[in-house]
């Protein structure tokens, strides 16, 4: 395969998943009422706590957080394979020849 084809492969790929990625919802801190569904305050008078000010929507409690140390090994591990890949590559290349 021809090195413009292969750019042009790699440039083709990026695009379509930056135009797939462009469709992947967002996750909003907003209450969405539906008709006939109680609104949080009532909801929150009727399990018998009583909401701070009843105006407007609530963000839910956080908690203590959450783990992230599996996330921050698989980061690494992945960057790693990555560097790896990289590694092999430029060695299997070997040195280029002037023409």
């Amino acid at each position: 395969m021809s090195v413009a084809r292969r750019t042009l492969l790699t440039a083709t790929t990026a695009g379509t998943l930056l135009a797939a990625l462009w469709f992947v919802p967002s996750a909003n801190a907003t209450v969405e009422n539906t008709p006939g569904a109680p609104s949080p305050a009532a909801a929150d008078q009727a399990d018998g706590r009583s909401a701070d000010d009843g105006s407007g929507p609530r963000l839910a409690a956080t908690g203590p957080g959450l783990d992230t140390t599996p996330y921050l090994i698989g980061g690494t591990a992945l960057l790693g394979i990555g560097a790896g890949f990289v590694t092999s590559s430029v060695r299997r290349s070997g040195p280029r020849r002037a023409r």
